[in-house]
């Protein structure tokens, strides 16, 4: 592993670290309740966690479109805008442990399905999670959809590890925790054998991320008086880019030293 991935890879056990670093919440099968939690971490992480000390932003903003019909929630808009203009999807590349999880699934020794039109046509069904599930039914039913229906982050974090350590929530699994558990059972066997499924094909986060990816201060950036086409960047990229810095891409760095003419690097301001 080079010293930059190291370095990445570090940077995202620190994170999942930092976003569930109550210990004793896991020991305890308690979710901690304190004044962090009033506050949102930018990747994917459930805010039901026993060792989460802060909130996810789409529990959140889901919760906030639950109570729209009374009042708007700036705070978590806002706190979403901040996110996406500082970072934009370095947050997926860097700052999301769901993401980690899915990467080193990854490096299990199977075959792997290579990208392609396929998947690049796929990558548009997270904006269609996106609008149904995070904001049309929150407003409509008045319920978290893809928290209550899909979050394999939730179920992974959250679900399993409350049901496990208490035997009175035992008794009162039902129909859809059966279905949260075989959605994640499902998307992390995908990502064995697909870089990042779940990120690519089916995160409402990262969709929200990649509406800001011309505006972004931090990630990638090709300078074009060093570029020569050769679209090496691309053909060598996991994820669905079409160019470096676009909406697909997660700021991985991967591709900084691929590039024959050294034309990509990370932003500097």
């Amino acid at each position: 592993m080079k010293i930059k991935d190291k370095k990445r890879r570090l940077t995202q056990l620190v994170c999942a670290l930092l976003y569930n670093c109550n210990l004793k919440g896991f020991a305890k099968g308690k979710i901690y309740q304190g004044k962090a939690k009033s506050a949102c971490v930018p990747g994917l992480n459930c805010y039901s966690c026993p060792g989460a000390v802060g909130s996810c932003p789409l529990g959140s903003l889901q919760s906030a479109l639950v109570s729209s019909k009374y009042k708007i929630n700036y705070y978590i808009l806002g706190m979403l805008l901040l996110f996406g203009v500082i970072f934009g999807r370095i947050v997926c590349g860097f700052l999301c442990p769901f993401g980690l999880l899915q990467e080193l699934l990854y490096k299990l020794p199977t075959k792997k399905i290579k990208k392609g039109k396929w998947s690049r046509i796929l990558s548009y069904v997270k904006y269609m999670i996106l609008a149904v599930f995070v904001i049309a039914i929150p407003i409509v039913k008045l319920a978290p959809g893809f928290c209550k229906y899909i979050c394999p982050a939730g179920t992974l974090e959250g679900g399993i590890p409350l049901v496990a350590t208490n035997e009175q929530l035992r008794t009162l699994i039902g129909e859809l925790f059966s279905w949260k558990v075989f959605v994640l059972v499902i998307i992390l066997i995908s990502a064995v054998f697909v870089f990042r499924s779940f990120c690519r094909f089916l995160c409402p986060l990262g969709a929200i991320y990649s509406l800001f990816y011309k505006v972004s201060l931090c990630g990638v950036h090709v300078d074009k008086d060093k570029c020569v086409g050769c679209n090496e960047c691309v053909r060598e990229c996991l994820m669905d880019v079409k160019s470096v810095g676009d909406r697909e891409c997660v700021h991985c760095g991967e591709c900084i030293g691929k590039c024959p003419t050294c034309a990509i690097s990370y932003k500097k301001h």
